[in-house]
């Protein structure tokens, strides 16, 4: 069976050629690590992240990625798949690693507005598809969105609503009992300002300061100021409803299938493949040493050593997630031929 993967792959890889589905130019370096020189790969629950990696695996389009993901459907040993058909590439563009968190919120909301219920999670106006549309004040203040019928529903807190867009999805639990989930349907083109960086810009925290919930604090104890913080960031994202996800499952990455907490994480697409296996090695408190998938994007996960590592639904993974702002390295594990190929496209 092992010889008839192999030889399949082989065949897969002669059509892929060398791509890598990453970016790659004189600032990018990639180095082939041996699996030993991953800090407690052996520790690691591997069939987790294999059943994770099977997820969204058949989604991915490349013929070598194809063959993996045929053969990850009937592993015994997920380690040993792993470590036969895969190597850990190290990409790096410079900068140094940083893992920060997401999550899914849970907001308070109803289906019509009323004093309590007054801000709208708005679907997407066709006039703001394929290009830059109105800003985040301009879509607050003007009567552009009013009265056609965009509302998925109505929310009580600005705040909330405002760190739902920057997450992409989430759960609105509603007065008359019931729940929708929301999922990200696209924005109005204007590059993400971030709020806690501005913060600091003005010298109202340090750097080290600031989070998700000092964030959310400080906004609330200064109503007008907080307003105006939120419009500091110019974008602004349109959501759908999303009804055929099971509560008992995740949101919907990037790749349109549910992700799962601590083996989820979103990347930045220039330079690691949607759907490949990801070698994290977080620092800080708490480390994190752990086989990932990369099944999310996110537009302020910039760069080769960028992840945001979801931590699931609620105001639990939301704290937690909240706080994350470590260094470390991740390595990315490619098909072996597909890894060697990217060597040879790095300069000299």
């Amino acid at each position: 069976m092992i010889r008839r993967w192999l030889a399949a792959l082989a065949a897969g890889l002669m059509m892929a050629g060398a791509s890598t589905g990453g970016a790659a130019g004189p600032e990018v370096s990639h180095t082939i690590l041996s699996f030993d020189q991953l800090n407690d790969w052996d520790k690691d629950d591997h069939a987790a992240a294999l059943a994770v990696f099977v997820e969204t695996c058949t989604d991915m389009d490349e013929p070598d990625w194809r063959i993996l993901c045929a053969a990850a459907q009937n592993q015994k040993s997920a380690k040993v798949f792993f470590e036969l058909f895969f190597r850990p590439v190290l990409i790096e563009d410079g900068e140094p690693g940083l893992f920060t968190g997401y999550f899914e919120p849970e907001l308070d909301g109803s289906l019509t507005p009323n004093a309590r219920y007054r801000y709208p999670v708005y679907r997407m106006p066709p006039e703001a598809r394929g290009g830059t549309w109105l800003s985040r004040r301009a879509i607050e203040e003007s009567d552009r969105m009013r009265g056609r019928g965009l509302e998925i529903a109505w929310v009580d807190d600005p705040v909330e609503l405002f760190f739902l867009q920057i997450q992409g999805s989430g759960r609105i639990r509603l007065d008359n009992g019931g729940a929708i989930r929301v999922g990200y349907a696209g924005a109005n083109g204007h590059p993400y300002r971030s709020i806690g960086q501005e913060l600091v810009r003005r010298g109202v925290y340090k750097a080290h300061q600031v989070s998700a919930q000092v964030i959310r604090s400080w906004v609330n104890r200064n109503p007008v100021d907080g307003m105006e913080l939120l419009r500091h960031n110019p974008s602004y994202v349109f959501f759908r409803t999303v009804s055929h996800v099971p509560a008992s499952k995740g949101p919907l990455g990037a790749m349109n299938r549910s992700i799962t907490p601590l083996r989820s994480i979103a990347v930045d697409p220039r330079y690691t493949p949607l759907g490949a296996p990801v070698w994290i090695e977080k620092e800080g408190q708490g480390p994190m040493h752990r086989l990932m998938v990369a099944q999310d994007t996110g537009s302020a996960i910039k760069g080769a050593q960028r992840a945001d590592i979801f931590f699931g639904t609620g105001d639990v993974a939301g704290r937690t997630a909240g706080r994350l702002r470590d260094g470390g390295r991740m390595v990315v594990l490619m098909p072996i031929q597909r890894a060697y190929a990217m060597l040879t496209e790095d300069p000299g």
